[in-house]
């Protein structure tokens, strides 16, 4: 009988209830249990792909094209699973399909209601991923808080599906925060008393409860929750600050949540090997060198607008045995050659991620043309290869005016174009959204850093390489070295070697949505290497 973990949060938001679930993912597969984490969220939105950045952070997009909250990419960074369209549904989804449904005559003129009907949908969909997968154990993280009006239907059907796969099938973790306060010198259990009664009124006792604290809550404190909220203290666990997230797994296993949630379960009690996963830890913890990496953006104000670009990062920093430190420029102050100088001359590295609109943009075209002129590496991703592309075609190939049609629809050198099925189309869920195929080719920095011709990469975007303008770059020194055979459209761009420049490469794809702690993507991995060789070699 496959398991079910539903984690809810009380007291406040921001707590971290997707670290503790992707914490708790790592903690069960390496007990040898075949895992799979999703997540509600209770907005109404049908998914965060035309959310504003500032609003969620970062859109995460799995292999299917699924646009996602962030969360599902601690999901994948911590357990190493793919996920998919069915790992994540809003209440703007699930009140769509009901009303479809409703609209065909699917409900045959009956009343339709928050209960049974939406909760009932609700819970088919928790369930796809039991039907869809071989996972032993399905995690779901509740978005929200308890006691958040949007929140109760959710709520409502975590308590009913109990009933429906068996009591002893389910578990229910509750993550609160306990405070503390410096003047009496205490930490306070009442918000967590009040939220796991607010959850017990709604009809769901929490088999373990996660305590978001500053301090170690001593013995005393364990017990007086453990009496109160009806829980055992075993299964009273402190989740205190880390020094990094990827921290927060070895943490956890030390204060026995995954003994705590296998009791909860039946699951036979398995012992926790975390050993590859402490010694990553440890060398993220004690670097041999140090870079400083600019990211040029547009959305820094919100640095989790880039939270997958900022893991690979340090993902590659770990397997190089370096510490990474951003440099957050924001593309807007990039006003001249002489401020763009003035900025990022202690670069060690250069990247330009992805974002929509034109704010901003001639930034990082100052950006793209300080990288290349002073031989700094540069990585572009999605808007930034297209950075990339613009920047060369005004100062190399001498098309002044070049641009990208969603910056200039006036253009008379459109390098970066809609393609012609998308011309009229509305912005909302007609990106190219997922995974596709590229071929590299042999011989180029990308292939040399996949180790192979053919790879498959995950994509978020609308504009295009504009394919007028392939035979003007084939003869140019920024290589068009990466191609989708599907379309025939330009994935991949590099600048010779010839040129003597050390690295620079820009990807039509999002590359950070694959790279793992333990496994740093191959583009990332390489990025970070040249940024290395360079540091070194200014200071000799």
């Amino acid at each position: 009988m496959k398991k079910y973990v539903f984690i809810t949060g009380g007291v406040v938001s921001g707590l971290g209830k997707g670290i503790a679930a992707a914490s708790l993912g790592l903690i069960l597969k390496t007990r040898g249990l075949k895992v799979i984490n999703q997540k509600f969220d209770p907005y109404l939105n049908i998914d965060p792909g035309t959310l504003n950045p500032f609003e969620h952070g970062e859109v995460f997009v799995t292999d299917d094209g699924a646009e996602t909250d962030l969360d599902l990419g601690h999901y994948e960074r911590f357990t190493d699973e793919n996920l998919s369209q069915s790992s994540n549904t809003t209440a703007g989804r699930v009140y769509l399909s009901v009303l479809n449904t409703e609209r065909e005559g699917g409900f045959h003129g009956h009343t339709v209601q928050v209960i049974p009907n939406i909760t009932d949908e609700i819970k088919r969909r928790m369930l796809l991923s039991s039907t869809e997968t071989d996972a032993d154990v399905i995690i779901t993280e509740i978005g929200g808080t308890v006691g958040d009006i949007e929140s109760l239907p959710f709520i409502e059907a975590i308590r009913e599906i109990k009933y429906e796969v068996g009591i002893e099938n389910c578990c229910y973790i509750h993550l609160t925060l306990m405070p503390y306060i410096k003047k009496a010198h205490e930490m306070k259990t009442k918000p967590t008393q009040h939220s796991v009664k607010d959850l017990q009124g709604l009809g769901i006792q929490p088999n373990v409860i996660m305590l978001r604290t500053e301090r170690e809550a001593d013995e005393i404190t364990r017990e007086k929750l453990a009496l109160f909220c009806n829980v055992p203290s075993e299964a009273i666990i402190q989740n205190l600050n880390a020094k990094s997230i990827y921290e927060v797994p070895l943490m956890m296993e030390k204060e026995k949540l995954g003994t705590a949630v296998c009791a909860a379960l039946g699951i036979p009690e398995k012992q926790t090997n975390l050993k590859e996963w402490a010694a990553m830890v440890d060398r993220m913890y004690h670097p041999q060198h140090k870079l400083k990496i600019a990211l040029v953006g547009k959305y820094i104000q919100l640095q989790d607008a880039y939270l997958s670009v900022v893991e690979s990062l340090n993902h590659a920093g770990i397997y190089h045995n370096t510490e990474i430190n951003i440099d957050w420029v924001d593309a807007e102050s990039l006003t001249s050659v002489e401020k763009t100088y003035e900025m990022l001359n202690e670069a060690d590295g250069i990247i330009v991620p992805g974002g929509f609109g034109d704010r901003g943009i001639e930034g990082m075209i100052f950006a793209c043309q300080f990288a290349r002129e002073n031989k700094v590496p540069y990585f572009g991703i999605c808007l930034g290869m297209q950075i990339c592309v613009i920047e060369y075609a005004r100062h190399v190939l001498k098309l002044s005016d070049a641009n990208s049609t969603e910056f200039n629809k006036e253009t008379s050198n459109p390098v970066i174009s809609l393609m012609d099925d998308q011309e009229g189309v509305p912005l909302g869920g007609t990106l190219r959204l997922g995974k596709y195929q590229c071929k590299l080719t042999n011989g180029s920095l990308a292939q040399k850093a996949y180790g192979e011709e053919l790879i498959w990469e995950r994509h978020r975007h609308r504009w295009e390489f504009n394919n007028k303008y392939r035979d003007l770059f084939d003869k140019s020194d920024l290589n068009i070295v990466g191609i989708n055979p599907e379309r025939d459209l330009v994935e991949i761009v590099e600048l010779d070697a010839s040129t003597g420049h050390p690295w620079m490469c820009g990807g039509q794809f999002h590359p950070e949505f694959k790279s793992r702690p333990m496994r740093p993507h191959p583009l990332f991995r390489e990025f970070i290497g040249a940024s290395l060789k360079n540091k070194q070699k200014k200071d000799i």
